[in-house]
Order: structure tokens, then C-alpha cells, then sequence
């Protein structure tokens, strides 16, 4: 009787030292699983969001110090041109011999467009090409027939690109067929009805 005794206590004894949720433990709350989980993911988005930010502000400082840096490169090449110039104009305010100083001139220009040469700056074709709006702009036509019409015959100003991007358009006058006015005035005069 005594092993029956322990046999029906033994399992009895096993159940109450284990806790039932309702006695010892609570069930796990979904509702607070919930805002623990969002306090996680608005933790990591914030996290984020900063990691962004300062990553924006290092590849802005980035670009602007290679911007400086960049300017400071064509600064450096300039400043011999400029140095050449002022001697020149120092010269030429002594200077009794105009030859001498266009010789001169003509140097620093030569001095300068290899300069710009080095950075990668070229001047727009212009005199003896087909006009192009890309390159050029046209500010006046004028009739001839001593070129085909669409040709560009003068250069007003010169025009520049940084390798192969427009930095500033060639401002150009452009041939255009020649009207003979002879013929048109004969056309004009004639009575109505009447053919040419």
C-alpha cells in the first residue's frame, strides 16, 4: 500500500513543484513583444538614418575639397601666364617698339592656349566648318556665294570645351545663300496675272 501511495503522490508531488503558467510565470504578452520589437526597429532605423546623414556630409566635404583642389591645380597652372602678362604690360608701358611688344603678346597668348591645352580645354572649331548648334552660336547671317550656305565665315568669339563637354559656345556669323535682288525686284514689279 505504501508503493501505491507513492506511486499516486510521486506524480502529484511532480505537477506541483512545476509552475502552471496561470501560478507562476505569465504567458508572454503578444502586445508587448510587439512594442519591444518596434522600439528595436525604430532603434535600428535611426541608427540608420544618422549612418546616412553623416555619410552624405563626408562625400560632400569629399567633393568640395576636390573641387578646391581641382581649382587650385588650374590656379597654379595659370599664375605663370598671369606673371608673363603683367611683365608685359610693364614692358610695354617702356616700350618705343610696338613689334616688340606684339612679339610679346603673342608669346603669352601661345603660353596660354598651351596652358589650357594641359588642362584639357580646347577652342571650338569655327571658320570653314558646318555651322553647329552644339558648338556654336549663331549671331548673324550673311549672304554670299563665296561659301556654301550653313558655313560658318566668321568667329566673334571663340568658343571652349573641357574635353569633350561644351564650356561655352563659339558665337559665329554664318553663310547664307545670296538672294539675287536683281531678279526678285523684276518679279515683284511685274503686273498681276502676268508670268515672269
Amino acid at each position: 500500500m505504501a508503493t501505491e501511495n507513492e506511486e499516486k503522490t510521486g506524480p502529484a508531488e511532480e505537477t506541483q513543484g512545476e509552475a502552471t503558467p496561470q501560478e507562476g510565470q505569465h504567458a508572454a504578452d503578444p502586445l508587448a513583444e510587439a512594442k519591444a520589437e518596434a522600439a528595436r526597429m525604430k532603434e535600428m532605423w535611426m541608427r540608420s538614418a544618422a549612418d546616412f546623414d553623416n555619410f552624405r556630409k563626408r562625400a560632400r566635404k569629399e567633393v568640395d575639397d576636390a573641387r578646391r583642389g581641382g581649382r587650385e591645380d588650374l590656379l597654379k597652372e595659370l599664375l605663370p601666364v598671369f606673371d608673363n602678362l603683367e611683365r608685359g604690360v610693364q614692358s610695354a608701358q617702356r616700350a618705343t617698339d610696338v613689334k616688340a611688344v606684339s612679339d610679346g603678346l603673342a608669346m603669352i597668348l601661345k603660353q596660354f592656349e598651351g596652358t589650357l591645352s594641359r588642362v584639357g580645354i580646347a577652342r571650338v572649331a569655327t571658320i570653314g566648318v558646318a555651322f553647329d548648334p552644339t558648338q556654336h552660336e549663331a549671331i548673324q547671317q550673311v549672304e554670299t556665294d563665296e561659301h556654301p550656305a550653313g558655313t560658318v565665315v566668321a568667329e566673334v568669339q571663340a568658343g571652349y570645351k573641357q574635353d569633350e563637354r561644351l564650356v561655352r559656345a563659339a558665337m559665329v556669323v554664318v553663310a547664307k545663300p545670296e538672294e539675287h535682288l536683281h531678279g526678285r525686284r523684276h518679279e515683284l514689279n511685274a503686273p498681276l496675272g502676268t508670268a515672269p
